[in-house]
């Protein structure tokens, strides 16, 4: 009995594989009918089914793969032609066929089912009229022949292994990478060479063995994805479209939990974007495109992720329709509304109970999906994001981690204890010592920020959003750790007072207690024995305001880095002398140039330096403000330079160094004028002096001006 046993179930698996392949064979089929070996493959299929199923006694199974065999035994050999009709009878009968194995799954038997009307139908499809095909069919390919004279199958190269066993495996390297980390730890006290070796090699074996047994778990994507076309052609028909599927990438591995995790998101996305992205034949044509919509999947590693993109050429999501369902089912408030910008209109598709389909059919319109879609890529530790040009179509993108068992990380240190930071997430590092640290922190609108190579970036504080003290304050002029993360699609810096190094671990799923915090997303075991938790980057940077999260009837904070809704002045701001802050409007400026040191020459009592075919003057600001000390050229191996232009002639300000480009409300309140400066402002928390162009430059040459370049350069702003 339990050979018996063996057998169906053996049958099973190698019968659900077939059927799989013959949903995407048979809509390929329909495309190209006389593509003779994939209609060989279907036969195939089908009478391998039908020989095991008679000699295992299911004689439902065997009649309706009978009747499915003498269909196709016609149109493999040319007295039939595929059309669109017997593609559907075909489809029908597989569908019969996996109804019954998976009542034989259940319970060993074929069930109650009458499949009468499936043979009936393929009877009828069989003795149709013939249509004679217009060009001779291309003969079937043979077998390819082992040298022996043997056929060569796939069976020989593989083995089916018990999902369980391999469980069961990973778990073991799991443990057995963690006792490497342990035996690591003791390395660096010990200075035994043999002792060194032994450990280095133990460290190279194991984590081949890892490799080799995570590959294991690994299966293309192209195993879900190969599902879709069968889907997306049932869904066109009934919905009365015409759709193109395309799929990229199928063999792109992912882990097998996680290729299980993202099965019905996909499938959600994909219907979503038949029934709701793309139109119907007669709106496509009315809006000047072809009939036949197209739809792509598209699966690739990027920056050790698994990405899949679902892009469709359909009508796109319009942002203001969203605002305005948003409001009318009050998921948000007018104010939020007000101050949303489109990225933040297209996320709320993914809050619960949101739609905009007009009406409700049996494949959409509920308000349920996109929000389970969100929650289950995000519990994986992925990221789902849209992007969407009304009338030219959506994508859909996902990122997903390649596996969730043993995983590099970055170690660091808050508050005394240490934290996994999953190097996916990982950016960089930047580490700040002394002045560097003391000048590199801005504060805008009350929001930390540190400027990186010329870009803002906001800060959390670790021990801040642990509510934890930390163990050694950070005195000021002390270094700075910095870890560059990635939330999203939102770069942010976490402050930690170490980092430590980076490690392989096993990820453990957290206890009952902590599953609720959004900090965390597992614990692992460290090589010292000790337990640390392991962030949840999304969570973190939800949590600090970083990445911003509409919630339902919640008003939303304005966004820490927004932009005055307020006509703007855009200022170039510069430091000279001992560290005064400057700044004049962009508007006046023709460019900024950096000369080299030694470019600049002397007329008489004039600076000057060559500027393409032009000798340009320069003018320091020091011989306006002479209290100020300035730098000389042998200070610097560079000068830079602001040049202005007036009727066709030019004039450079040399300043000690340009900070930044900023944005300020053009109705800002100044300060007293004085001479050569309008008045002073508050430019990133700093008192910044307004240069008083005009007055500076006719200081150094009295005709320059003519008239006024500017407001700012004559006139004081009102």
């Amino acid at each position: 009995m339990d050979d018996q046993d063996d057998i169906v179930r053996e049958f099973l698996v190698e019968s659900y594989e077939n059927l799989d392949q013959l949903d995407c064979d048979l809509v390929s089929l329909e495309k190209n009918p006389r593509d003779r070996e994939r209609l060989a493959s279907v036969f195939r299929a089908i009478h391998t089914i039908k020989g095991t199923c008679g000699f295992l006694a299911f004689p439902k199974l065997e009649a309706v793969a009978h009747a499915g065999e003498s269909l196709l035994s016609r149109l493999r050999d040319g007295q039939l032609l595929l059309n669109a009709e017997i593609t559907s009878g075909l489809l029908a009968l597989v569908d019969a066929v996996r109804s019954i194995l998976k009542n034989i799954e259940n319970d060993r038997q074929e069930g109650r089912g009458d499949y009468a009307a499936v043979v009936v139908r393929m009877m009828q499809l069989r003795d149709g009229p013939c249509e004679a095909p217009a060009a001779l069919p291309t003969p079937v390919p043979e077998e390819p022949l082992a040298h022996d004279g043997q056929t060569v199958g796939v069976a020989d190269a593989n083995i089916r292994v018990d999902v369980g066993l391999l469980d069961k495996l990973v778990n073991l390297v799991g443990e057995l990478v963690l006792a490497r980390n342990q035996v690591l730890q003791f390395t660096a006290t010990r200075r035994d060479p043999a002792f060194l070796h032994t450990t280095q090699r133990l460290n190279q074996i194991t984590t081949e063995l890892q490799e080799g047994v995570m590959k294991t778990r690994m299966q293309p994507i192209g195993n879900i994805l190969n599902k879709f076309p069968r889907q997306v052609r049932d869904l066109a028909v009934s919905c009365g479209k015409q759709v193109l599927l395309t799929v990229e990438g199928e063999e792109t591995e992912l882990d097998k939990t996680l290729l299980e995790a993202i099965k019905d998101p996909l499938t959600h996305l994909v219907r979503n974007a038949v029934d709701h992205g793309i139109e119907s034949p007669e709106e496509r044509r009315a809006a000047g495109k072809p009939p036949e919509g197209r739809l792509s999947l598209h699966a690739f590693h990027e920056g050790g992720q698994v990405v899949i993109e679902i892009a469709d050429d359909g009508r796109g999501i319009d942002p203001e329709r969203i605002r305005n369902k948003a409001l009318e089912r009050g998921l948000i408030t007018r104010d939020q509304a007000g101050r949303m910008v489109e990225r933040e209109l297209l996320q709320l598709i993914f809050l619960p109970g949101f739609s905009t389909a007009e009406k409700v059919t049996n494949v959409s319109g509920r308000g349920v999906g996109m929000d389970v879609v969100k929650t289950n890529i995000e519990r994986i530790g992925g990221a789902v994001d849209v992007v969407s040009r009304p009338g030219q179509g959506a994508t859909v993108k996902i990122k997903i981690p390649l596996t969730l068992a043993i995983i590099p990380a970055l170690i660091v240190t808050s508050g005394g204890d240490r934290y996994a930071i999953p190097q996916v997430n990982l950016l960089e590092l930047v580490r700040l010592d002394g002045e560097k640290a003391k000048r590199g922190f801005e504060h805008i609108h009350g929001v930390p920020v540190y400027r990186l190579r010329g870009k803002l970036l906001p800060l959390v504080f670790l021990h801040k959003e642990l509510r934890v003290e930390p163990a050694t304050p950070v005195s000021e002029g002390g270094p700075l750790h910095v870890a560059v993360l990635q939330a999203g699609d939102r770069p942010f810096g976490l402050m930690v007072e170490a980092i430590n190094d980076t490690e392989e671990i096993v990820v453990k799923p957290l206890s009952k207690h902590l599953k609720g915090i959004p900090l965390f997303a597992g614990a692992t075991i460290m090589g010292d024995g000790r337990v640390s938790l392991i962030l949840d980057v999304l969570g973190l940077a939800q949590r600090a305001g970083v990445v911003s999260e509409v919630r339902a009837r919640k008003p939303a904070e304005p966004p820490a880095l927004a932009v005055n809704s307020r006509p703007v002045q855009v200022l170039v701001l510069f430091r000279f002398g001992d560290g005064r802050r400057m700044a004049v409007p962009l508007s006046l400026l023709t460019r900024l140039e950096e000369f080299p040191s030694a470019a600049v020459e002397k007329t008489a009592s004039q600076e000057v330096v060559q500027y393409g075919e032009q000798i340009l003057p320069l003018v320091r600001l020091e011989q306006v403000f002479p209290s100020a000390t300035g730098e000389t050229l042998a200070a610097s191996d560079s000068v830079q330079v602001l040049v202005f232009s007036a009727h066709g002639r030019s004039i450079g300000l040399v300043v000690g160094r340009i900070l930044d480009i900023v944005e300020t409300a053009d109705d800002m309140q100044l300060g007293t004028r004085r001479e050569g400066i309008f008045g002073s402002v508050v430019l990133q928390q700093r008192v910044t002096d307004l240069l008083d162009v005009r007055a500076v430059l006719r200081a150094a040459d009295p005709t320059f001006f003519e008239q006024p370049v500017a407001q700012w350069a004559g006139e004081r702003p009102a």
